[in-house]
């Protein structure tokens, strides 16, 4: 044999291992956190038009995996005017599977035009690029490594506000 040959079967078995190492590292983390791929369920609005001082609902059905947000978890809700002026921001109960409903009034300064309306899980990292559920491998639960938070779309719905 070659030294090339050689050198090529020692860089072949190298990597096998290196990616069987990343495999079983991998399966670790899922069963650390026992999580798998799940975001906030969808959202919609009782009304796609309002006018300012009107008044429209929120909601999302529970997610269909299992978030796991806890009993005191709370849903972040803005709506953002034509302007561009964040004209509503509150947080409302969300249950520990995502399910939510929550009602909104405009104020009466609201630009008329196309708004957006925002709803996300309130002081949770649930964004994550992965698909993984961050929460449940917090360290406070199981005493993993901090997860950062990822750059991710903000879940918005349009809503436009009358005249």
């Amino acid at each position: 044999m070659t030294v090339r040959t050689v050198s090529m079967m020692w860089s072949v078995a190298a990597a096998t291992v290196l990616a069987g190492s990343s495999l079983v590292a991998c399966s670790q983390v899922a069963q650390i956190g026992g999580s798998q791929p799940c975001m906030p369920p969808p959202f919609s609005l009782s009304e796609e038009s309002t006018s300012p001082g009107g008044s429209l609902t929120v909601q999302a059905e529970d997610a269909d995996c299992d978030p796991r947000y806890g009993e005191n978890a709370q849903i972040h809700l803005e709506v953002v005017d034509s302007s561009g002026a964040k004209i509503v921001e509150l947080q409302a109960p969300m249950n520990d599977a995502g399910g939510f409903s929550a009602n909104l009034t405009l104020p009466e300064t609201a630009a008329p035009g196309q708004a957006t309306v925002s709803a996300y899980p309130y002081s949770l990292d649930w964004c994550d690029d992965t698909g993984r559920n961050n929460r449940v491998g917090s360290p406070e639960r199981f005493g993993t490594p901090e997860i950062q938070r990822v750059s991710c779309v903000m879940p918005a719905v349009p809503l436009t506000i009358t005249p």
